[in-house]
């Protein structure tokens, strides 16, 4: 692992009932170049387009995918990751969005807040997620 991890878990243990599978950890201790992504939403990177979908699955996968690539334009990989925040705009889609958020950061155990928020910046918006990447010296 890049960085240190502090009492590493995974929610299928801490939330069994939400069918979860999510590597997360409690701290992170991380040396080197800190990368700060803007919160990242269902559009493409370039265009600033939104991906026209109002599933949040499809939602969330463009998300990560954006995050990824933000990290590896960086000069870093999804193992340097050492923090996520995930903002949905209704707690019903929680298990969806981390389940896909799963999927992209499986083995790397970053730290994750998770706020429920009336509205994001688009009405068709219903996931957000700000990330912090730390690229090792």
């Amino acid at each position: 692992m890049a960085h240190k991890r502090i009492r590493p878990f995974n929610t299928r243990d801490t939330y069994p009932e939400q069918k979860l599978d999510n590597d997360l950890c409690q701290a992170v201790v991380a040396r080197g170049t800190m990368v700060f992504l803007r919160g990242q939403c269902p559009q493409d990177l370039d265009t600033a387009a939104d991906i026209g979908s109002f599933d949040p699955t499809e939602q969330t996968h463009k998300v990560m995918q954006n995050i990824r690539q933000l990290i590896e334009e960086a000069g870093g990989t999804m193992e340097h990751l050492v923090k996520v925040v995930v903002y949905l705009t209704d707690v019903r889609h929680r298990e969806a969005v981390y389940r896909v958020m799963g999927e992209y950061i499986k083995g790397v155990h970053p730290v994750s807040t998770g706020v429920v928020v009336s509205c994001l910046a688009r009405p068709s918006w219903l996931v957000e997620i700000d990330a912090t990447a730390v690229i090792p010296d």
